[in-house]
């Protein structure tokens, strides 16, 4: 599990991505309604992260994040000082109690991007936004706009009878014939 928070102007979000070992990725994130730290706001997502691994019933985790204050309070080596972070210290300690096995990882920054962007976009929308639906694209949107042609004839065929001929479609016009002669003389 991956996790991130976002506190800046615009508001607070948290983010966490699930990827399975056959590389799956199963992605959550919220918008805090409350005013938060940076801090606060990755202790949320880590919570929220957790809470969602146990409602799947995931026994073992490896949980990773890129706030070293949370990742070290949490693995136990550095002391929680700030009060406003030891009640969230406390309860991570008891959901982790759930698990057989929780690891957790610092790791740079730029190797968390997914939660980093989901916890970004959660704090700029606002409290509910409909489902991202993420497609996959094989080939440039301009290779899929070829139209029918109504009159049987190769889309080319305009230009074809210009270079063959120099004759223009019956009904071209102006505009049609400036580019039937660009194309032509590109080709």
């Amino acid at each position: 599990m991956y996790f991130d928070g976002a506190s800046n102007i615009v508001g607070h979000g948290v983010g966490a991505v699930f990827i399975s070992p056959d590389e799956k990725s199963f992605p959550i994130t919220a918008k805090l309604s409350f005013n938060c730290t940076n801090n606060i706001a990755e202790y949320e997502a880590c919570v929220m992260g957790l809470q969602a691994a146990i409602e799947k019933k995931y026994e073992v985790l490896e949980v990773y994040g890129d706030s070293a204050l949370v990742i070290y309070q949490l693995r136990g080596e550095w002391e929680t000082r700030d009060s406003k972070l030891v009640p969230y210290q406390k309860y991570i300690s008891q959901l982790v109690e759930q698990f057989e096995k929780v690891k957790f990882q610092h790791l740079p920054r730029e190797d968390n991007q997914i939660a980093d962007a989901l916890a970004t976009l959660a704090a700029m929308f606002g409290a509910e936004v409909q489902p991202i639906i993420m497609g996959l694209r094989d080939s440039p949107a301009y290779c899929a706009n070829v139209e029918e042609e109504v009159d049987g004839k190769p889309w080319y065929d305009d230009i074809l009878q210009y270079m063959k001929h120099q004759q223009y479609p019956e009904h071209a016009s102006e505009n049609d014939k400036r580019l039937i002669r660009k194309l032509a003389i590109k080709t």
